[in-house]
């Protein structure tokens, strides 16, 4: 048969391909295999109609095929030949479900499932003026608080509470005095400049405005999507006032308001920041997590049955089982169930059609797919530069929707119009009269064009947003040419807009051609200048030789001062830390190079002194509030590092036989593994890092354990070992592991092993002269992607990921770092070779944005800007350790660098220069002396660094 240029037959010619690699069996033996007819089986081959997805898997199944590919191609197949269902008008206005959009408060009579939670918050709400509703993209926050909570807080008692609800937006204060103006009477211009003269402004405003209402009445505000107070507000200022103006309102005696936030998991680390913050959400707080099965059954029965419609149970089952204890799944089952009524039978919803759909995942990608493939090539190329404005880039975090104004876009595009309307047909975006925003954050995780977009040059796309802010800024000055990008600034767009003129709209290039232009006349008139002073020097030429002489002297001596004393100052950290920092500090001042800022760093970082023995492990706990270290007296200890100095022990962990070489944190922070040289992995409970205990002990056959790892969910912990081995084993349940697999491909001591961000991938590190590249994706079956050889005939001690996972970097004994592209990971490239140690490295960790590197090797750490990964610089040396430093380690925040070194101490150095100089004098208690002056600055004037306290 031929097999055709349709997509049915070369699904039909596929399946007989299968079926003669497997040898040919006759159709009635493999009904007998498949439990389905021979005829059923045989028309699934013929090509004249698309067979049950049950029908085709059983065949690949008899077949011996790969059910998993099989049943992706059975539902793209599905998706290609599925005509788009017709739509009359008005269709839409009486479909059951609401697709991708969340529930407003209209919507309450067709909002299920989630009526336990939705009074578990009432009552929260009822009992503490502050509530955080706290959950992951796609777990229904918004729905839930707006067609679930704000109808049960309206209908309270004889009384109904007022409510009012906001998001914040770029401008929260702004959208705050919106919120409360129509209570309040008063204008939200009125109102913003109240709340920015008095902090008690939302307290006072919400008191006039409940004036009539009985004593016992307060008002709710709901922050929705609170999150965008990191992600869309560019001012920390007005970040920090909106959250004092909230929480004095809800705190101050008198209070009538309750504040209800509703916060994105991933976030929630962000507002750890904010110590007020912190207070009231500990206070009360309602994690949303995944419906239950009877819950799911609700939202796609329910909704239906309400408006004359039956769900298939079949479909049902399916949907049930596909969403079931998945997080951030309910706007998928919400599309599928949307796109499945507009393919129903009838008044039926069934299985088939909603098999094409594409499925829970699939139907939004198909939606959208369709969509931008119906647009011309200019349209689509317009579209394109559409969604990638109406996203705000993580940095560290999730990719989020974000609110754009109309008038950024170039809307007198003639593709503009055609192209809004049919997203917003297609229910992928919303538009009102002053913006735009996309339909829901799942559409930027499930359209794989969509994803790969955004994975393309995003530091391009960072400059780009940028551009946009800087000329809305300037717009809003009336173009004031003291708005305009100068300098690196104006380059950096210069040199991105040259490669995608294409994607600046008529305003945005009107700023960098003003910027351009004012750079030009500001550079005809320094040459102005320039040729009338050039008289003027030749005058003072002669004068100037004179007084150069005796000047470059001078300024040579000091410099050389200034380095011998920065060698001095490291030296004597150890002896006396106020002297050697005051030291540091005189001899920057005298001479700010290399050497004297690398003293300085080092002499006023924190140092952990009272380890008995060699520190060979450090790890930060996500919060950054507790460091572990790893040491050769047998123990993990933990430290509060919280402090604005000196660490306090918290606990001390025996191990008891052996040294501790390896010791990890869980993302969540509640678990530690530690590797040990007595052949096992400890898995610890750390919820109470003063209090901690035992979970489990993992032995391995393989001799000392060096490394341990957590994947980034928590289920999996990896160990490297002295055996030439790394296992996976399974911790779901912590105090009863199970192993999962064993990596077999090296050939001697394994020291390191590190996940991916998204988990599918592991790297390890190897006396075997390599590191190696594994696909974990099914950690029961891992296979090796690449083995990284450039460390010639040297081991390679250190690995780890960049925050993105696009970047591996290697630690070796040949004294170099190097750093990896592995954007493919079965073939890895080599960016770049770091130089400089003067002796192997061991340790190697990514600053969390990405931009920084630090390694560790001979007596130094050192820290490198990686900006452009093809020519790393390096940024610092830190010189405090006196024997061999073994391990790096960035805080969460990426403020600070733990070190750990065989010289028996650990440190914590700040990362940040400047503000390391002006905080250095915060806790000097003894103020340099005259003569010690003079012993360190021989012929300089006495001037400590430092007042006397």
């Amino acid at each position: 048969m031929d097999p055709g240029n349709g997509p049915l037959l070369r699904l039909a010619a596929d399946l007989r391909t299968l079926r003669e690699n497997a040898g040919s069996p006759g159709y009635r033996e493999l009904g007998r295999r498949a439990h389905y007819s021979a005829a059923a089986l045989s028309g699934a081959a013929g090509g004249r109609k698309l067979p049950s997805l049950a029908v085709t898997l059983a065949y690949v199944q008899a077949c011996d095929g790969d059910t998993t590919a099989w049943e992706q191609r059975w539902r793209d197949v599905a998706a290609e030949l599925a005509e788009p269902a017709p739509r009359p008008a008005g269709d839409e206005q009486g479909a059951p479900y609401i697709g991708l959009s969340a529930f407003q408060d209209q919507d309450a009579d067709r909002f299920f499932g989630r009526d336990q939670l939705v009074e578990q918050i009432r009552a929260r709400v009822f009992d503490s003026r502050f509530v955080a509703v706290v959950g992951a993209s796609g777990a229904g926050k918004t729905s839930l608080l707006r067609a679930g909570l704000l109808p049960a807080i309206t209908s309270h008692a004889e009384t109904p509470w007022p409510v009012a609800v906001m998001t914040p937006q770029a401008h929260p204060i702004e959208e705050c005095a919106l919120a409360l103006s129509s209570l309040t009477g008063t204008t939200p211009t009125r109102l913003v400049a109240d709340f920015a003269g008095d902090i008690r402004a939302v307290h006072q405003a919400v008191r006039q405005g409940l004036a009539d209402h009985p004593a016992e009445v307060d008002l709710v505000l709901v922050v929705d999507q609170f999150e965008e107070i990191f992600t869309l507000c560019p001012d920390p200022a007005e970040r920090a006032r909106f959250l004092d103006l909230l929480i004095t309102a809800t705190s101050t005696d008198g209070s009538r308001l309750r504040v209800v936030l509703g916060v994105r998991a991933d976030f929630y680390g962000h507002c750890s920041r904010y110590p007020h913050l912190v207070e009231v959400l500990q206070q009360a707080q309602v994690l949303v997590g995944p419906m239950t099965t009877p819950e799911l059954r609700e939202v796609i029965t329910r909704p239906a049955s309400l408006a004359g419609f039956s769900v298939e149970s079949a479909l049902q089952a399916t949907l049930c089982a596909e969403a079931d204890g998945r997080i951030g799944v309910l706007p998928l089952v919400s599309h599928a169930l949307l796109e499945t009524w507009h393919r129903r039978r009838g008044n039926a919803l069934t299985l088939a059609a909603y098999h094409e759909t594409g499925g829970i995942t699939g139907a939004i990608a198909h939606t959208a797919e369709t969509t931008y493939t119906a647009l011309t090539e200019t349209q689509q190329h317009w579209a394109r530069q559409l969604f990638l404005r109406l996203v705000a880039l993580g940095e560290g975090t999730e990719d989020t929707k974000r609110r754009l104004d109309r008038g950024e876009l170039d809307l007198e595009n003639p593709d503009a119009g055609t192209v809004l309307d049919q997203l917003a047909q297609a229910r992928l975006i919303t538009l009102d009269h002053d913006g735009i925003e996309i339909i829901h954050e799942a559409l930027i995780r499930y359209w794989p064009r969509f994803t790969e977009w955004l994975t393309q040059d995003r530091e391009g796309q960072r400059t780009h947003r940028q551009l946009t802010d800087a000329t809305t800024v300037w717009e809003g000055l009336d173009r004031d040419p003291g708005a305009l990008y100068r300098g690196t600034r104006l380059a950096i767009a210069r040199d991105w807009a040259d490669s995608a003129h294409d994607r600046l709209t008529p305003r945005e290039s009107a700023f960098l051609d003003a910027g351009l232009d004012a750079e030009a006349g500001e550079r005809a008139a320094a040459q102005r200048r320039t040729r009338r002073l050039r008289q003027l020097v030749a005058l003072l030429a002669v004068l100037f030789l004179l007084a150069a002489t005796a000047t470059v002297y001078a300024v040579h001596t000091r410099t050389a001062i200034a380095k011998n004393v920065a060698v001095d100052a490291t030296e004597l950290f150890r002896t006396n830390q106020d002297l050697a920092a005051q030291l540091s500090l005189t001899a920057h001042r005298l001479a700010p190079t290399p050497e004297t800022r690398d003293s300085l760093i080092s002499t006023l970082s924190t140092t952990l002194i009272n380890q008995p023995h060699e520190v060979y492990s450090v790890d930060f706990s996500p919060d950054g509030h507790v460091l572990a270290t790893a040491s050769g007296d047998h123990t993990v200890r933990l430290w509060d590092v919280t402090g604005p100095r000196i660490p306090a022990e918290l606990s001390a962990i025996p191990n008891a036989t052996s040294t501790v070489f390896g010791v990890d944190f869980s993302a969540g922070g509640h678990l530690l593994a530690t590797a040990n040289g007595d052949d096992v992995v400890r898995l610890w409970d750390v919820t109470n890092p003063r209090t901690p205990f035992e979970l489990a002990a993992i032995p391995s056959t393989g001799g000392t354990v060096y490394g341990v790892t957590f994947s980034p969910d928590g289920r999996t912990l990896a160990t490297a070992g002295f055996g030439g081995i790394v296992r996976l084993s399974d911790i779901t349940d912590p105090r009863r592991p199970t192993e999962l697999a064993t990596l077999t491909g090296h050939t001697s001591v394994v020291y390191s092993a590190v996940f991916s961000p998204d988990g599918r991938t592991l790297a390890t590190a190897s006396e075997d002269h390599t590191a190696r590249i594994w696909n974990i994706t099914d950690p029961r079956e891992p296979t090796q992607l690449a083995a990284l050889t450039a460390h010639t005939r040297s081991a390679v001690y250190g690995v780890a990921f960049s925050p993105d996972g696009r970047m591996l970097a290697t630690a070796g004994n040949d004294n170099t770092a190097r750093l990896w592209d592995v954007t493919d990971p079965r073939a890895p490239t080599e960016l770049a070779t770091l130089t400089g140690h003067t002796s192997g490295l061991f340790g190697v960790d990514f600053s969390p944005d990405g931009r920084t590197l630090a390694t560790s090797g001979g007596t130094t750490a050192r820290i490198w800007t990686i900006t452009d990964p093809h020519h790393p610089l390096e940024q610092t040396v830190l010189t405090g350790h006196v024997t061999g430093v073994w391990s790096v380690a960035f805080s969460p925040d990426g403020r600070a660098l733990a070190t750990g070194g065989w010289d028996r101490t650990a440190r914590i150095t700040p990362t940040g220069t400047d503000e390391l100089i002006i905080r250095a004098c915060d806790h000097i208690h003894t103020r340099i002396t005259p003569s010690e002056w003079n012993q360190y600055f021989p012929g300089i004037t006495y001037n400590p660094p430092c007042p006397p306290r």
